[in-house]
């Protein structure tokens, strides 16, 4: 069983934050950060249901999602979702969400809770600010997949354009390919695994966080540098990657680890001649 110090060793709980701290989230006495909103709905997941939405707008997607949810279906299978934009935004629930098909732009924003699965492709700013659950995309992704999201874990088994988790607060991307330029840009919290290359510019201006990479890296951003991977960073990403059918490429203990290397912290603080060696 993991411990409080496996979890320093792995490095996280690193960042100094003057005097304040984020390792207690949440008090035992707060009975309100164990449940869902109050309007969140009782859903039984072994009740299943599905509909077509080829001829349905994005807001009656979104409207039927609602509705079933209300009547108490926990797995919803959605089919021919036509690449349309905007789908399954703001769900604070449980739930098992099925897009037999490709979404737009904008797919599966401000989630918080629900399992979700898109047998096509995704667009632009995929599932931007999750917060729990799991998302899995079977094929590729646009730029901006995974933009500031706060937890969950988030998948893409194919290649993501660039800027995968611009300005990551927290929770797991995970690229079973490629991805673009900018990726972890303004990276504050949480890991991004990728299995593939990665574009220029990786970790530019990172504050924390780790970035973990299979292929090759084109370069790395500014304040963005190499890391020591330890056996038990390699051993949790083994076990992350096998829930979702996946394997480093040449193992978890040959990818590259790149960190922040915190010369921005104080950026504020430096004399004009320090901030030009720094950039």
């Amino acid at each position: 069983m993991a411990t409080i110090d496996n979890s320093f060793d792995a490095g996280l709980h690193t960042e100094q934050l003057g005097g304040r701290t984020q390792e207690i989230f949440f008090s035992a006495e707060e009975e309100e950060n164990f449940v869902y909103p109050y309007n969140a709905f009782e859903v039984d997941s072994s009740k299943k249901t599905e509909f077509d939405a080829q001829n349905l707008e994005s807001s009656d997607i979104n409207l039927k999602i609602r509705e079933l949810m209300k009547e108490g279906f926990g797995h919803i299978v959605v089919k021919n979702p036509s690449a349309k934009h905007s789908i399954a935004v703001g769900i604070l629930n449980r739930l098992q969400l099925d897009f037999d098909g490709s979404l737009g732009y904008f797919g599966c924003g401000l989630v918080d809770g629900p399992n979700i699965k898109i047998s096509g492709r995704v667009g632009w700013s995929f599932a931007e600010n999750m917060m729990a659950g799991t998302i899995i995309v079977e094929k590729n992704a646009g730029s901006t997949f995974g933009a500031a999201i706060r937890g969950g874990d988030l998948v893409c088994k194919g290649d993501v354009g660039s800027r995968t988790g611009i300005d990551m607060k927290g929770g797991t991307i995970i690229v079973g390919g490629r991805t673009g330029t900018l990726s972890g840009f303004m990276m504050q919290r949480g890991r991004m695994i990728v299995l593939g290359d990665a574009g220029s510019n990786l970790g530019d201006s990172m504050y924390d966080g780790t970035i973990y990479v299979g292929g090759k890296i084109a370069s790395l951003g500014v304040d963005a540098v190499a890391g020591e991977m330890t056996d038990l960073e390699a051993e949790w990403i083994e076990r992350k990657l096998a829930l979702y059918g996946m394997k480093a490429p040449n193992g978890a203990e040959n990818l590259q680890k790149i960190v922040a290397g915190k010369q921005l912290w104080n950026y504020d603080n430096l004399e004009p001649t320090e901030k030009k060696i720094v950039l």
